[in-house]
């Protein structure tokens, strides 16, 4: 029951919401090709609320940081900005203390957090490369998260070799990205 909570709290924000239907179709078309198993697609989802949960409990990163923490197949991925190392490493230590297992990829950046404007910016990049790559033949777009932040873009999924490098392909020759980072695994043979 707990591992539902969170869907169920989305569902409840989305509730009334006309994009919801859209996110829910392509939300269940992303689950259904997903290399991941249910229950590990549910872990990552749960873990990525338990990171958000512990970071929001650290007032001066919240104050003075911008770091988030996706999950993807028990693998932790730490982004955003930190003012100074010590800060960076607190959050580090949180995400740690919560021992969902696999590696943390620690893509924390040294500097002041990003401007509204910066963030925006990085949705619309996202926003391009996802639409490029609903574009590109044979590039399965379902098994793939894009997330952008300062100008890197983050790949994210368990796809085959061929898939990475036409997703980075992609990324690379989109307008705005600075620097395409891969955090992919290989599916199971």
């Amino acid at each position: 029951m707990s591992r539902l909570l969170p869907i169920m709290a989305v569902l409840l924000m989305l509730q009334g919401c006309a994009g919801a239907v859209m996110v829910g179709a392509v939300g269940g078309a992303m689950m259904v090709n997903d290399e991941r198993s249910f229950q590990t697609q549910l872990d990552d989802t749960n873990a990525d609320f338990m990171i958000s949960s512990e970071l929001a409990k650290l007032e001066d990163v919240n104050n003075q940081a911008n770091i988030t923490g996706v999950v993807m197949n028990g693998n932790t991925l730490m982004i955003g900005q930190s003012p100074n190392s010590m800060l960076r490493d607190k959050a580090i230590r949180a995400v740690q203390s919560l021992k969902i297992g696999g590696k943390i990829h620690n893509q924390i950046r040294i500097g002041n957090p990003t401007s509204f404007t910066t963030r925006s910016n990085d949705t619309w990049i996202t926003t391009k490369v996802k639409s490029r790559m609903l574009n590109t033949d044979n590039l399965d777009v379902t098994r793939i998260k894009v997330i952008t932040e300062n100008g890197e873009v983050f790949l994210l999924g368990v796809v085959a070799r061929d898939q990475v490098e036409l997703a980075v392909d992609v990324a690379r020759n989109t307008a705005g990205v600075r620097k395409v980072i891969k955090v992919f695994v290989s599916p199971s043979s």
